[in-house]
């Protein structure tokens, strides 16, 4: 499928959705309802499906290599069962089975020549196998484990208010992307067969640790899409999280995390390997205002931090900062505004290898974005967003002018 076909289907679908939401009412909170009660029934009994639709429309306006728009789309199916309910089970259990369908086409890659995805929902183009796991509880409620095959970033990397995806751009919604850019850390849709544990040390806070098989072959392999087993196993990556959350008038998330990765891998401006690899973050999001008159209105203040190993990783740290306003106007109770600032930095080794591509080039691929979140219905929220990227030539050493994109986000909960 061309890229202006992918446009028009994705003009269609926002048609589609749009039109859709005209007859719903407003305590829906889906767009196929109750099914006739039979959903609700369903839930009652420990079975809960569950769906979600985003479209990814992105518009280079000015700069870049293109003038042009892409789209991109992802849709994702799920159902949970509560081992509780169907079966008595008595310590959470729970399975999750989840799978993903991506498609589209790339504004970075096609348009703007960028490193940070200008669409978060671009990428491992086919229908997968995204989540097969088993929860529960063990000897306490405060000691939480998770086993099977799952993508990292669902419990990890991440800050759990959901701030992030207030944006657009890749860089913001998730983790931050030198993870996966110099170690076995896999974004989402990829998954992994792994285990996770999380243990309570009070209400405010929790230690996560994890373990997760290193397959870099299976990672955007459609024929890898339904196979749960490792098929190239290189190593074993581990993170640890440290998170403390506290509640009140000004609730806050910090995340304080580390991650080793022991795969032998190729150092950077070397043919030598370098046994294992690893790095270091720190996630916040911190309430610094809220509204006394309009219950909901407030502002929220978040960071990122986060370090990858100079040996092998070529995106060495990662700098987000921004600001989100929940709630901007007295009828929109469920609208955001949300502003961030990001910077990408290239491995110094890999800049030393082309000193004169780099030469009139910063140190630094670097993003502004602005969205508004409007809440059309409870299940379906539609995202003008502009970006502008800075340097987008600073990881691929090419001469390429900042560039200024348009974009439309559309998400459906089914």
């Amino acid at each position: 499928m061309n890229p202006t076909s992918h446009t028009s289907l994705g003009r269609l679908v926002l048609g589609l959705a749009l039109t859709a939401a005209l007859p719903v009412q407003a305590d829906d909170t889906t767009l196929t309802g109750d099914w006739g009660g039979l959903r609700r029934e369903l839930d009652a009994q420990g079975i809960r499906f569950t769906g979600d639709y985003s479209g990814e429309t992105a518009y280079n306006a000015h700069g870049g290599q293109h003038r042009s728009a892409r789209y991109s789309q992802n849709l994702k199916l799920g159902v949970q069962f509560d081992l509780g309910k169907l079966y008595g089970f008595n310590n959470g259990d729970r399975i999750q089975l989840t799978i993903n369908d991506r498609r589209g086409n790339s504004a970075s890659e096609d348009l703007v020549g960028n490193r940070l995805p200008i669409q978060e929902n671009y990428g491992g183009l086919y229908t997968r196998l995204t989540e097969l796991s088993y929860e529960r509880t063990l000897f306490t409620p405060a000691l939480n484990v998770k086993l099977g095959y799952m993508a990292m970033g669902n419990d990890l990397g991440g800050l759990d208010s959901g701030i992030l995806c207030n944006f657009m751009n890749a860089g913001f919604c998730g983790h931050p992307l030198n993870m996966s850019g110099g170690s076995g850390w896999a974004n989402y849709p990829n998954a992994h067969l792994g285990a996770r544990v999380k243990y309570d040390f009070s209400p405010n806070w929790q230690l996560r640790v994890a373990a997760f098989n290193v397959d870099p072959s299976s990672n955007g392999n459609s024929s890898r899409a339904w196979h749960l087993g490792p098929k190239h196993t290189t190593g074993t990556v581990v993170p640890i999280e440290l998170i403390y959350k506290h509640t009140g008038n000004l609730p806050g998330e910090y995340k304080l995390g580390y991650y080793y990765d022991s795969s032998d891998v190729k150092r950077i401006g070397s043919n030598k390997d370098v046994s294992g690899r690893g790095g270091h973050y720190l996630l916040i999001d911190q309430a610094v205002w809220a509204s006394q008159t309009s219950q909901g209105r407030s502002l929220h203040a978040f960071g990122q931090y986060s370090a990858a190993s100079e040996a092998a990783s070529p995106f060495t740290k990662w700098y987000g900062a921004g600001l989100v306003l929940y709630k901007p106007f007295e009828g929109r109770p469920r609208d955001t505004v949300a502003l961030g600032y990001g910077r990408a930095v290239p491995n110094p080794r890999s800049r030393d290898n082309a000193d004169a591509a780099y030469a009139n080039l910063d140190n630094a691929e670097q993003l502004i974005e602005l969205s508004y979140g409007y809440q059309a219905t409870p299940w379906l929220t539609l995202r003008p967003d502009v970006q502008y990227i800075i340097e987008p030539g600073a990881f691929s050493a090419q001469n390429i002018d900042n560039a200024l994109v348009l974009g439309l986000q559309v998400k459906a909960v089914f």
